[in-house]
């Protein structure tokens, strides 16, 4: 086998975590040389110039933050680490933003333990593993993301506080009657508003309103 191979392991789940140490330490080549299981542990470790590990097998939902965070991190203070996303879910807008911090691979955390191992090896060697196409696609898709996230902010910045105001009252329930009393205003008056925010929104029901206005941050769900 050839020469050490250095991995820090980044998992917050202990039941998870420790037993895939445990494993990879039973390679010959492998060495566990840190095992953090939150972000703010993991920059703690990286604090110390001296701290040197190969591959980083990080989990991307983290307490604190996101893994594609401490990937980013780990390039600029030590570019020849590689990293290894290790995930339990398909959550394709989590994933595209790993692989553009510069995640060399993906593996789904029920993966076999042999796969993991050639994988840690193969990104020690200098390999990628993921395709260059897959990588323009992630981040086609993570333009495509942003694009559509900036046209709903634009959309939503044109709304007015009292458009704001009949939309969060549709989410607390309300009916037309009892947002006209709200307000003080007649059903009509409401019945107005509520078309003007069906156009600025660019939806066609009070349902696709309340959707957008949730998922953008425009009113809150208690």
């Amino acid at each position: 086998m050839g020469e050490e191979i250095r991995i820090m392991v980044l998992d917050d789940h202990d039941t998870f975590r420790d037993p895939l140490a445990f494993m990879l330490e039973r390679e010959p080549d492998l060495t566990v040389v840190a095992s953090p299981r939150t972000l703010s542990e993991a920059r703690v470790i990286l604090e110390d110039a001296g701290f040197a590990v190969d591959v980083a097998l990080v989990d991307l939902n983290l307490p604190d933050g996101s893994g594609a965070d401490i990937i980013k991190e780990l390039y600029g203070s030590r570019p020849r680490t590689t990293a290894l996303v290790l995930s339990a879910t398909a959550d394709q807008r989590h994933l595209a933003t790993a692989i553009e911090a510069g995640a060399a691979g993906v593996l789904h955390k029920s993966a076999p333990m042999a796969d993991l191992v050639e994988a840690v090896r193969r990104l020690a060697a200098g390999e990628q593993l993921l395709s260059q196409e897959e990588v323009i696609e992630a981040l086609r898709y993570l333009t495509r993301v942003r694009a559509s996230h900036r046209e709903a902010e634009f959309a939503s910045a044109r709304l007015t506080p009292r458009e704001r105001e009949v939309i969060q009252a549709l989410a607390e329930g309300l009916g037309d009657k009892e947002i006209a009393r709200r307000l003080h205003v007649g059903e009509g008056t409401v019945h107005t508003h509520v078309t003007n925010i069906l156009a600025k929104l660019e939806v066609s029901s009070r349902l696709q309103a309340l959707v957008f206005a949730v998922r953008h941050g425009v009113v809150t769900i208690e």
